[in-house]
């Protein structure tokens, strides 16, 4: 294996790779499989609960991108396309299995004017990503997350965990900006109700 190899996950930017692999060059691609594995089924896991089916979701998802590379033009960042594949790969999983979540608020059945300043969650509670770091509080809130909707589960997991803004999540999913609002406005009040107990006794 060429020295350069062993660098490329940290200096070849995702754009040069997917050139690389757009000109039939797989350790390129290798690369980015590298180097996105863990967040693809951190996505995927969070969406399902359920570790074996999680990687063969990221995996489906991986091999569908490698299909689709040729038609990718780069209006996007790598991530970003490669996240929309596993959303549609773990939702088309989610509708075969009919596990869409009951009794959640569906905001597809309402106007999405949440303000953009609204406050969703009370002031000193530690955010998702914070919290997961501990060990003690990180298994409640997975359990937490995975009670939320699919639509919901996921604005949490890119806004609070993988720390997207508001218009990358609307680029990510696809939808509007309004509707990534309205989901975390809902998803984050859902969660404070789920996890109300845990952050009592944590004050």
């Amino acid at each position: 294996m060429p020295a350069e190899a062993a660098t490329d996950p940290v200096e070849v930017p995702d754009a040069d790779l997917v050139k690389r692999c757009q000109a039939g060059d797989s350790r390129a691609f290798d690369v980015l499989v590298t180097r996105y594995r863990g967040k693809v089924y951190a996505m995927t896991y969070h969406m399902i609960q359920n570790e074996t089916e999680a990687w063969d979701l990221a995996q489906e998802a991986f091999i569908k991108a490698w299909r689709a590379l040729p038609q990718f033009k780069l209006d996007s960042s790598f991530y970003t396309w490669l996240y929309r594949i596993a959303h549609n790969v773990t939702y088309d999983w989610l509708r075969k299995k009919k596990m869409q979540g009951d009794g959640e608020f569906d905001d597809s059945r309402t106007e999405h004017r949440v303000a953009a300043g609204a406050e969703a969650v009370p002031r000193g509670d530690a955010a998702p990503d914070v919290a997961l770091g501990n060990a003690e509080l990180g298994q409640r809130i997975r359990e937490a997350i995975a009670q939320l909707s699919p639509d919901h589960r996921q604005v949490i997991i890119l806004r609070e965990i993988e720390g997207l803004q508001y218009e990358d999540i609307a680029k990510t999913i696809p939808c509007s900006l309004g509707t990534v609002m309205s989901r975390l406005f809902y998803a984050r009040k859902k969660l404070q109700e789920l996890l109300k107990d845990t952050y009592e006794n944590a004050v």
